[in-house]
Parts: structure tokens; C-alpha cells; sequence
């Protein structure tokens, strides 16, 4: 069975791991076979030298994320390629713990007869972790791996409070700079067990633009 991808809170294990049952306190991900990376084009590698911004419509409104290739560009190029082909519309935050973070990229969110599943899924393949100095504080976009390093995929998170717990153990690859009362919203909604928001908040699209195009 798959482990779910999370994240811990002080004193718990740092790792993104956590069945659908447990009430860990980090930001989870379960864990997907292990698959190597593959091969990076030119092309795909020109994208993280570019001056995009992604903007993520949901059910509460629209946040704009800023990314930062200078420290992690495998994981801006990853999520900039899922963004670009739909991966991430469709999902929701299927976790959400306020005062902490907000988690959603789960391809298997889309379906609500997933819902026993939810947190385990993941694009079929893993990336190796950039771990930086970047803190992470209320709007750092990072993310969600299970207890091995190597194991982010399309999990991601959002910080609401100051996490700092998590510096240098999940990688930092962006922050919110548009949609902060968003994320409030977000962050706030009432939960259930497992950290599960009473009401979908779902990620309608995720599109990548240049920064210059958002207002």
C-alpha cells in the first residue's frame, strides 16, 4: 500500500509519509514506485531560466507563485511541465492544517471515489531533492516527499505559518506573491480527520505566464 506525502510538525518525524489514518503534522506523500527521472531536454531546460509566474485558479479564488530556479531549478522545471500539460486541474488541497500549510498535487484528488487514497499519487517518477536555505515562511511554495529525500514528484504545499522546522529538509522552490487572502481562506476552512477540508477546495487550473502578464 502506499504511503502518503506529508508534512510533520515539531517533535514528529520530517517526512512527508503518512497514511490516510494518521495525524502527523508534516506534509505528507505517499510514496509511489521508485522510477528515474527522465532525461532533461534543451527546451524543458530553458523554461527555468524563463520569468514565469504560475497562476493557480481555485474554488476560492486565484494565487499567483513566484518560482526560484537560482535554488531549485529540477523542481521549478518539474512543476512548470506538469502545470503546462493539465496535470493540476482538476485537484484540490486535500490537506490543510492552519497556522502550518496547505497541500494539494494529488492527480488522484480529481476523483472523489479516491478519497481513501488520497496523498498517495504522484506523476509516476520522482525527483532528487534540492534542499536550500530559502526559510520556510507563510507563502513559501515547497515540496511534499515521503521519509526519502529523493521522493517528490507533484505534491506540494504552501506554507501558512512559519514552518522553520522544515528548512533544509523539504526544498523550497517558490513563494506566494498575489492571492495571500486566499491562502487565508484556504487555510481556515473547517477540517475533518486526516486534516481533510469539510468543503473541496479545489484547484480549478494551473497556469504557467510570464510575470509580466499578471497584474
Amino acid at each position: 500500500m502506499k504511503t502518503p506525502l506529508l508534512i510533520c510538525a515539531v517533535g514528529l518525524v520530517l517526512g512527508l509519509v503518512a497514511a490516510p489514518a494518521q495525524e502527523s503534522k508534516e506534509p505528507k506523500k505517499d510514496e509511489p514506485k521508485k522510477e528515474e527521472k527522465k532525461p532533461e531536454t534543451k527546451q524543458e531546460n530553458k523554461n527555468v531560466n524563463t520569468k514565469e509566474v504560475a497562476v493557480i485558479k481555485t474554488s476560492e479564488g486565484e494565487i499567483v507563485l513566484e518560482f526560484w530556479p537560482e535554488v531549485a531549478p529540477g523542481h521549478v522545471e518539474n512543476f512548470k511541465k506538469l502545470a503546462k500539460k493539465g496535470f493540476y486541474d482538476g485537484t484540490c488541497f486535500h490537506r490543510v492544517i492552519k497556522g502550518f500549510m496547505i497541500q494539494g498535487g494529488d492527480p488522484l484528488t480529481k476523483d472523489e471515489a479516491n478519497q481513501s487514497r488520497w496523498g498517495t499519487g504522484g506523476p509516476g517518477y520522482q525527483i532528487k531533492a534540492e534542499f536550500n536555505d530559502k526559510p520556510h515562511v507563510r507563502g513559501v511554495l515547497s515540496m511534499a516527499r515521503s521519509q526519502d529525500p529523493n521522493s517528490a514528484g507533484s505534491q506540494f504545499f504552501i506554507c501558512h505559518g512559519d514552518p522553520r522546522f522544515l528548512d533544509r529538509q523539504y526544498t523550497a522552490f517558490g513563494k506566494l506573491i498575489k492571492g495571500d487572502d486566499v491562502l487565508e481562506k484556504i487555510a481556515t476552512t473547517p477540517t475533518q480527520p486526516g486534516d481533510r477540508p469539510v468543503k473541496r477546495m479545489n484547484i480549478d487550473s494551473v497556469k504557467i505566464v510570464p510575470a509580466d502578464s499578471v497584474k
